[in-house]
């Protein structure tokens, strides 16, 4: 079991050196990565203050050097998938290999989408986000490129330098559970990361709903041919800082195969503000 912070790129997170700091404490408090959303606007009627993920990401690589750093998770169809390439690409070299790259449809699709005159008609978005995926893994191949689905173009590029992490970057793919077609989805790729229920209060899955996940994943799994391969499963919510509850509490959920824990604040005043993570995170991550 690895542990994961995740944070918002709005509020207080929206200052480069400010994340830059929550990364190197997570660092040296012991945890294994640092994950943040990629949000344009969130909810357009809050006015929130929002940061390029790219940009805190970049604070954040050079600010430490050894835990790995992501998105949690990026909309890629709402991204050029030839920029998000370039720009991932740029901060595994810069990281030395320590990036990851979750993806999914994002939320709110009225506001994140719809505002800036895009479709939010989730089955066009979301062959968007499959073709998108296809052409990320294809770019970062270093070979030559001809792909053309209903939704993205490639036209024989050949793009490099190639991320340093062989064969890519790690895809994990959200998506909310028990919606099957988002973890059918993740299935395909190097990593699941759920919004299980309780997901806004961070408050941690019932077991019994984390192994169902699970089983639908291995079958998945197996189904494409992958099941020998490795593949993250990363669940999360808020835990417990008394080491014996915590054990309680993370231990079930490796013993079914869950390889990551997502430490994350309940949506709230909290929410944006640095201080409260920063607390939790010196308490250090919630080992087994």
């Amino acid at each position: 079991m690895r542990y994961s912070v995740n944070v918002p790129n709005f509020g207080e997170f929206a200052a480069p050196e400010v994340f830059a700091e929550v990364a190197r404490r997570a660092e040296e408090a012991g945890w294994d990565a640092l994950l943040v959303w990629d949000h344009i606007v969130e909810q357009k009627d809050v006015h929130r203050e929002i940061a390029d993920p790219w940009i805190l990401l970049t604070a954040a690589a050079l600010a430490t050097r050894r835990i790995r750093l992501g998105t949690a998770i990026t909309p890629v169809a709402r991204r050029r998938p030839s920029k998000l390439a370039r720009e991932v690409t740029t901060l595994d070299r810069l990281t030395g290999g320590r990036m990851i790259l979750g993806a999914a449809l994002g939320a709110p699709v009225d506001d994140e989408y719809g505002s800036f005159g895009d479709t939010t008609d989730t089955r066009v978005l979301a062959e968007r986000l499959d073709e998108g995926l296809h052409a990320l893994d294809l770019l970062w191949s270093g070979e030559p490129v001809t792909y053309r689905g209903n939704q993205v173009t490639v036209d024989d590029v050949v793009f490099l330098p190639t991320p340093v992490q062989r064969p890519r970057v790690p895809i994990w793919v959200g998506g909310a559970w028990p919606n099957k077609a988002p973890m059918r989805r993740a299935a395909r790729w190097d990593g699941a990361i759920p919004a299980m229920e309780g997901f806004t209060d961070a408050r941690p899955p019932e077991v019994h709903q984390v192994r169902d996940l699970v089983l639908f994943l291995r079958g998945c799994r197996a189904e494409y041919g992958l099941a020998d391969q490795p593949f993250d499963i990363v669940i999360g919510g808020k835990s417990p800082t008394v080491p014996a509850a915590a054990r309680d509490l993370v231990g079930p959920l490796a013993d079914l195969g869950v390889t990551w824990w997502a430490e994350q604040l309940p949506w709230g005043d909290d929410l944006e503000r640095a201080e409260p993570i920063l607390r939790r995170i010196e308490q250090g991550p919630p080992r087994i």
